[in-house]
């Protein structure tokens, strides 16, 4: 992001600089590493999938909000980096997603929808928090973009969660669950190829170190 300059003439810090940025992306960890704790344990009891899922992506948000808080304030070149690190995390993330829904598939397990609309509803809760923490640098470089997609598509994430809950109440079926989990995993994919994208312009414009 570049800088803005003040109304009488001086240069403004950019926004990733801003101490408000950083302790927004601490309480973003904070809240993604706890409610990791809460889906592995309620996914595993409730046997669902798609809980299993949102876990994993918290526990991967976690880890990327501590790299953006370790890269913070450093040079252009180490926060593309940054994100081209994180943009493949969150493919890895995808890809591992698709597995687990296609090996469950096979299983025929049914999961305990209150559970998974209990806490998906809580992870809700979480994700819009940090979203809107997080909106007003949703047009940053690509580090900071790939901040605020991971908190979108986790809220998004939530909903399906709870929308697969009902499904499988209301079929006694794994499957709602098993699709959901299946679209989180694409739509981690292709938050991953928009996030990579941007990094890799942004390494191949960073100026190389002397």
């Amino acid at each position: 992001m570049s800088d803005a300059c003040c109304s009488h003439g001086c240069t403004a810090p950019p926004a990733r600089l801003s101490p408000r940025y950083r302790r927004v992306l601490w309480a973003a960890l904070v809240i993604n590493a706890a409610m990791f704790g809460i889906e592995i344990v309620g996914g595993l009891h409730a046997g669902s999938v798609s809980l299993l899922a949102d876990a994993v992506d918290f526990l991967g948000d976690a880890a990327n909000y501590g790299i953006s808080l370790l890269v913070f304030g450093m040079a252009l070149r180490w926060r593309a980096r940054a994100a081209l690190f994180k943009g493949l995390s969150m493919g890895a993330f995808g890809l591992f997603v698709l597995g687990r829904a296609a090996w469950s598939a096979t299983t025929g397990t049914v999961p305990e929808p209150v559970t998974m609309g209990a806490i998906g509803t809580l992870a809700l809760l979480a994700n819009v928090s940090v979203a809107v923490m997080l909106y007003a640098w949703r047009e940053g470089d690509a580090n900071m973009r790939s901040v605020w997609l991971c908190s979108r598509n986790d809220a998004i994430g939530n909903l399906a969660v709870m929308a697969a809950a009902l499904g499988v109440f209301g079929t006694g079926s794994a499957w709602p669950d098993l699709a959901v989990a299946a679209v989180m995993g694409l739509l981690a994919l292709s938050a991953a190829r928009s996030v990579i994208q941007q990094a890799r312009a942004e390494l191949s414009l960073a100026p190389t170190p002397a």
